[in-house]
């Protein structure tokens, strides 16, 4: 289980599955950045994308249309 707790990054009532995508996609931006620059990674990108949204570092925006579903 990943540190911190889901419960800990959500705000404002947003939604799980949000952030779920929100650092899916950020994990992806960080392994294609670490194989441009032919990097080797310390840590998994998952953990360091979770790091960065609990450390307010990235921030996902809900579409309040999407919602309401």
């Amino acid at each position: 289980m990943l540190r911190p707790a889901v419960c800990q990054i959500l705000k404002n009532n947003e939604s799980t599955y949000s952030l779920v995508i929100a650092v899916a996609k950020r994990a992806r931006e960080i392994t294609d950045d670490a194989f441009e620059e032919k990097v080797v990674l310390d840590e998994k990108p998952v953990k360091t994308a979770v790091d960065e949204f609990a450390n307010n570092e990235y921030r996902f925006i809900e579409d309040p249309a999407i919602r309401n579903h």
